[in-house]
């Protein structure tokens, strides 16, 4: 199969997309990969990256096409739009200027902006091929609850906009399930809605060689990795650290990532005198994961209170589960849920930072082989539902009958 991935971010850009198609290169695809300049999480451009170039390299054995972008800078409202509208406006240009040949299909990697399928509809458009766009950030919900747009007629024009996208699309996959009732209330029918959710980032089986942090026998090490962001309720982990500090002084917070919230972060950490309970790693790409985790008691998820971010699974609790560490949730909805129903760790609904303090004592209090049972049952539980073979076999039979359907609407009803 000609694939054609549009995805406003790629390796050296760490997002799943990366492993999703080095899986396909692998499984005898032809990838081109339509993406921008790599500037993503640290708002500037990479090492190695300019404006203009590269324009075209190779990743994975895939193709890989690069256009320019305004770089998102420090997450501002003016410098993110700016980063939205340019890359669609860039790569939709490059679509009917630099892509050559045919395609297939065309699969749409949509984290925040939906705007990535501007570019997708013009590759429809011109190469003929149905579109799979994978749902995993909603708009305009997600817009809303983190602030970034509050302007109710400014959210009615997002909406508009995610309607006409949707409404080219061949299919819509979710991340979770309950994505479902939204994506069908922006006008997709129910049999267009395919569950498609997060896979298994790394290999857990794997023990690692090495830690990547000072380790200590009285201590308990309660890990979170990836953004820290708006979303993500750092107010909330902080207090909740500011209340154990005294009760349980052995308790050492471990923070691996970056995203707009970091400066904040580190500012309260130091102004609250937390300084020696926090340990901030930085970004690491996906490989440390195992070994991170592996060195943790306990691994922490967390967002705000918000409809929006109750229906959404944070893409790092499946990997958490496999790590066969407890988890720690602070959230609601769905991700609180898949929580509880693996058996995999202990959750309270967000924002709840007291009753988050209140369950790590509990953890801590459990006997090594109590918290040993509770991470196995999170770990059989990842392994049935997210294990990425089984999810990449899921895709290539969509790609197949995604690509089957529109050859044969096509040759009975003639163009859209």
């Amino acid at each position: 199969m000609k694939l054609l991935v549009v995805s406003q971010y790629f390796h050296p850009e760490n997002f799943r997309i990366n492993e999703l198609v080095a899986h396909m290169v692998r499984s005898g695809h032809d990838v081109t990969v339509l993406t921008g300049q790599p500037n993503y999480p640290q708002g500037r451009l990479f090492d190695g990256y300019g404006f203009f170039q590269p324009r075209e390299e190779s990743q994975f054995g895939a193709r890989v096409i690069r256009v320019p972008l305004v770089p998102r800078g420090k997450g501002g409202g003016v410098r993110l739009t700016l980063n939205y509208l340019s890359f669609a406006l860039t790569a939709s240009i490059a679509v009917w200027t630099r892509l050559q040949g045919s395609f297939d299909a065309i699969f749409v990697f949509q984290v925040s902006p939906v705007t990535v399928g501007l570019p997708a509809i013009a590759a429809r458009r011109r190469f003929d091929a149905p579109i799979l766009l994978w749902v995993l950030d909603l708009w305009p919900e997600s817009v809303r609850a983190t602030g970034a747009v509050r302007h109710p007629r400014i959210l009615g024009l997002i909406a508009a906009l995610v309607r006409w996208i949707f409404a080219r699309c061949d299919a819509v996959l979710v991340q979770s399930r309950a994505f479902g009732p939204s994506t069908q209330a922006l006008g997709v029918p129910a049999e267009h809605i395919h569950y498609f959710p997060n896979w298994i980032e790394g290999e857990y089986e794997v023990a690692p060689t090495a830690p990547l942090v000072a380790t200590d026998d009285i201590e308990f090490r309660i890990v979170y990795a990836g953004n820290i962001g708006a979303a993500q309720d750092f107010p909330a982990i902080v207090e909740a650290a500011d209340l154990l500090r005294h009760r349980l002084p052995q308790i050492r917070w471990i923070v691996a990532g970056d995203g707009r919230m970091a400066p904040w972060l580190r500012e309260e950490v130091a102004r609250r005198n937390l300084s020696e309970r926090f340990e901030f790693l930085g970004q690491l790409p996906a490989s440390r994961m195992p070994a991170l985790f592996a060195d943790a008691d306990a691994l922490l998820v967390s967002l705000r209170a918000d409809p929006v971010f109750a229906m959404t699974v944070p893409g790092k609790v499946q990997s958490y589960l496999a790590s066969g560490r407890p988890v720690l949730a602070m959230l609601d909805g769905e991700g609180a849920r898949m929580i509880a129903e693996s058996g995999g760790g202990l959750a309270v609904p967000a924002g709840d930072y007291a009753e988050l303090a209140d369950r790590i004592a509990e953890l801590v209090d459990l006997d090594p082989a109590e918290r040993q049972a509770i991470g196995h049952r999170g770990r059989a539980y990842a392994m049935r539902e997210f294990e990425r073979k089984t999810l990449f076999e899921r895709l290539e039979t969509l790609l197949e009958k995604a690509v089957l359907s529109y050859s044969t609407e096509r040759g009975t009803t003639g163009k859209r």
